[in-house]
């Protein structure tokens, strides 16, 4: 399925398979094993390609006043929060890391479903909703006062208006690239009363992103093709997607389908950009290289004559939260390994 809408983080094909199914459902991921569905909109964070060097320096947010506040959130609403939040909602895993990693892991009572299961601090906070709809009822009944949902479809805008005319506060963040990353985990201190925490989180982030850029400045930049998704037809990524950003932070030269809203493939036009490497986001859902081989077609392409197909762990490219980092140095990983940059030595979100 094509997840940062928190997703795939997730909402798109791979982004964890669920990720991409709800926006593209990016960031962010079913645990079945079946054939990746197909993608709708990019996980829960889209963004148009840019230099390594300028995706890291978006100025911190200056220290959150007292409380009552009034933030303006991704889609342009006021939201006033009377008081710090207590009992908090996320609508998206990316938060949901998010709230955990900027010590308000405490106040959060309702999380959305996260195939990911991450951060293993999360698993036992109820689940309010899935990339399929949102349990309205029981987050009034769980006495929210601060609900934080996914922009671009990544939450049903029918629940967020719904919450809204409840009166309960619901902060919409959609990041379209790295950048805003940044910034929407800025925002999200503000809002819950941890801007220290969270800026300093940003800070660890953009030292992480800075390392990476060093590393890749100068390398050759292959073409490469990121699969989210390989039925009913095969899903690359779309134009001006976080994907393409990540890939060329990475030092590749993404392969995008020519649409900024169409993550559907054409073989023709595949064969046609001829990747020199496939990255398997769908890997997790049983697409392998010896799969992707045996396609029609597919044997003029330079990568599956140079057996240069290789999976991933999908989650931590697109999800837009704490691990973004961990994520851009698999991609390093993949496109160019003999920089043997540390990667993570485990992927929590491939766990059952």
């Amino acid at each position: 399925m094509p997840a940062l809408p928190d997703s795939r983080s997730t909402v798109r094909p791979s982004l964890g398979r669920a990720a991409l199914v709800a926006a593209v459902g990016l960031v962010l991921a079913a645990c079945t094993g079946a054939a990746t569905p197909p993608p709708t909109i990019p996980p829960d964070a889209t963004g148009a390609l840019v230099p390594a060097a300028t995706a890291t320096v978006p100025p911190s947010a200056s220290p959150a006043p007292a409380f009552p506040i009034t933030l303006t959130d991704d889609e342009g609403a006021a939201v006033a929060l009377p008081r710090e939040p207590q009992k908090i909602v996320s609508l998206t895993p990316a938060e949901t890391e998010v709230l955990f990693a900027i010590g308000a892991g405490d106040r959060v009572v309702g999380k959305v479903e996260d195939p990911a299961k991450f951060p293993p601090e999360a698993d036992p906070v109820p689940v309010v909703g899935t990339f399929s709809g949102v349990d309205v009822e029981k987050i009034v009944g769980l006495g929210t006062d601060l609900v934080i949902a996914g922009g671009s479809g990544g939450t049903q805008p029918e629940a967020i208006q719904k919450l809204r005319s409840l009166k309960i506060p619901v902060l919409v963040v959609y990041a379209p690239d790295v950048a805003t990353v940044y910034h929407d985990i800025e925002l999200t201190g503000d809002a819950v009363g941890e801007s220290d925490a969270a800026g300093a989180l940003v800070e660890r982030m953009k030292a992480d992103f800075d390392e990476v850029a060093a590393a890749t400045s100068g390398v050759a930049r292959p073409r490469v093709f990121y699969e989210t998704g390989d039925q009913p037809s095969i899903y690359g990524i779309a134009d001006d997607s976080v994907y393409a950003q990540m890939i060329g932070l990475a030092g590749g030269t993404p392969i995008t389908t020519g649409s900024a809203t169409n993550w559907e493939m054409p073989t023709e036009k595949l064969i046609t950009a001829d990747p020199q490497l496939i990255i398997l986001g769908d890997s997790a859902y049983g697409v392998t290289a010896d799969a992707v081989a045996r396609r029609a077609g597919w044997a003029a392409i330079t990568a599956v004559k140079n057996r240069a197909i290789v999976p991933i762990d999908d989650i931590p490219v697109t999800r837009p939260g704490p691990r973004l980092g961990d994520g851009l140095r698999l991609l390093v990983a993949a496109i160019h390994p003999e920089l043997h940059l540390t990667v993570p030595s485990q992927n929590p979100s491939q766990n059952p």
